[in-house]
């Protein structure tokens, strides 16, 4: 009976391998804040982050439709788009974004932070018009006030480290805001995972992010395995996680650039929902 028991189980571990791979999933974050303005109690923020020019279906078919099942009011894309490895070469991940975009910019305005892949594999400066050009707002170390119902409220975003060695630092840019909008609701985008203390220090309402990809390895009672840098049992991986009365949400990323497969870890749009409590 042992080789049975044992065929048995290589099969469930690559059923699990195939469907961590390619079934995108979705988790709702409903986010109450005394502090939301009425206008935006219901707003609905959909996270694509960490796509590395993943492509699920033709045209990316399979990512619009979960995209769009979820009813965002915007689309943030938080970083790494692009994969500094190649694979495609980089003509080719940019063909993937800009199909991608395209077709997302007619569910709902999009909102795009630059990874660390982005500028490894020196394709910004041509990722980046082309984003504009489609009408995806980028927020490098700026910011937008969204407005609803005679309302608003901040949505900023940083640069990631990768980038430009003189650019301001987070807590600059947050009193840099503050200034200019008192003490509105503030939402911020920022791609590395790890600055929760740092944003819960600065009053900040929101943080979403990305970057771990999950901890690549999913087991019961983790946080994920294996972080970013190789690092064994990664904090702030996937999902909600909150410190004083900043909330930050961690997408585990739709790509897969690591060499690592992902295990028990689906490709993951979050969509946050804002309300009034």
């Amino acid at each position: 009976m042992l080789p049975w028991v044992l065929l048995l189980l290589i099969v469930a571990v690559a059923a699990l391998l195939l469907d961590s791979y390619y079934r995108i999933v979705t988790t709702e974050y409903v986010l109450e804040y005394s502090n939301l303005p009425d206008a935006f109690d219901g707003f609905r923020i959909a996270v694509l982050s960490d796509i590395h020019a993943a492509v699920f279906g033709k045209d990316n078919i399979r990512l619009v439709s979960k995209v769009r099942d979820t009813a965002p009011d915007i689309i943030v894309i938080a970083g790494d788009f692009t994969d500094h490895y190649d694979k495609p070469p980089i003509d080719g991940q940019l063909a993937i974004a800009e199909n991608l975009v395209s077709e997302l910019s007619l569910i709902a305005p999009l909102y795009y932070i630059t990874g660390n892949h982005e500028w490894d594999d020196g394709g910004i400066r041509e990722l980046l018009p082309m984003l504009e050009e489609h009408g995806v707002t980028v927020l490098r170390n700026k910011y937008v006030l969204l407005e609803s119902g005679g309302e608003s409220l901040v949505l900023a975003g940083t640069d990631d480290p990768n980038g430009p060695a003189d650019m301001t630092k987070p807590e600059e840019f947050v009193e840099r805001v503050r200034q200019a909008e008192g003490d509105s609701f503030f939402i911020m985008l920022e791609h590395r995972n790890g600055n929760l203390p740092l944003y819960s220090e600065l009053g900040i309402d929101l943080v979403l992010s990305g970057h771990a990809h999950g901890g690549i390895i999913r087991l019961p009672f983790t946080d994920g395995l294996i972080g970013p840098s190789r690092e064994w049992l990664p904090s702030y991986t996937n999902g909600l996680y909150s410190m004083g009365s900043t909330n930050m949400v961690v997408s585990r990323g739709i790509g897969n650039h690591t060499g690592w497969p992902r295990f028990l870890n689906n490709p993951h749009i979050p969509v946050v929902i804002l309300k009034k409590g």
